[in-house]
């Protein structure tokens, strides 16, 4: 069974619109939604925002039945050669905001079971795949866009996508993910341009999703 783990009630609509013969219940303090899309026995879990929300519902997920999870949703794009509503997948992750640095003398983002930051993730082949940035924090810094962008070398950045894929790595399950770029670095305030374009994005999700669930 493959699951959906989407931080959002608003983001997760894209994949509930597409959903047929769905069934609703309410676990663990989350949202849960199982039914069928493109044929095939499907799960969405409402997450909430943030690592640890994004974490949990993966391991719920898992733990429930499914052998693969997909994390779909909107994030900030920090190539300045992105337009709004790009849709790209990603081949790895890391958690800029998770620094052992000062102890083990590796990368930021390095996870203490792990000798590199970046997370890899399956892709499909039917996209540009790109490196995504995880921390929970949504902001317009200057320093944390030149860490990603410069230091990293990330390309998107969100706030749940490399959570997903650590805890998938460690369950040895695969993990899928898709995002959709709502504001840009370099073309205005990211905060701002979120807010203007989220609209536009998710009907640019909830349009792709089935094409984007057969890759999977």
């Amino acid at each position: 069974m493959k699951a959906f783990v989407i931080a959002m009630e608003n983001e997760a609509q894209c994949v509930l619109d597409n959903l047929t013969d769905s069934s609703e219940t309410r676990e663990f303090g989350r949202r849960v939604v199982r039914g069928r899309l493109c044929g095939e026995e499907t799960m969405v879990v409402i997450s909430g925002i943030g690592k640890v929300n994004a974490s949990a519902a993966a391991q719920f997920a898992l733990q429930t039945g499914a052998d693969t999870i997909v994390n779909i949703g909107v994030a900030g794009g920090l190539d300045p050669s992105f337009e709004v509503a790009d849709i790209f997948e990603i081949d790895s992750a890391v958690q800029y905001d998770f620094d052992l640095s000062a102890v083990n003398g590796t990368m930021v983002g390095t996870l203490d079971e792990r000798s590199t930051p970046y997370i890899p993730l399956s892709t499909t082949g039917k996209l540009a795949a790109k490196s995504i940035g995880t921390g929970d924090r949504f902001n317009d810094s200057d320093a944390d866009n030149d860490l990603l962008a410069n230091v990293m070398s990330c390309s998107l950045r969100d706030m749940e996508c490399a959570a997903v894929a650590q805890v998938c790595e460690r369950a040895g399950a695969r993990c899928v993910a898709f995002k959709c770029v709502s504001d840009v670095r370099g073309k205005g305030a990211m905060t701002g341009q979120y807010v203007d374009n989220l609209k536009r994005c998710l009907a640019r999700l909830a349009a792709e999703v089935p094409t984007l669930f057969s890759y999977v």
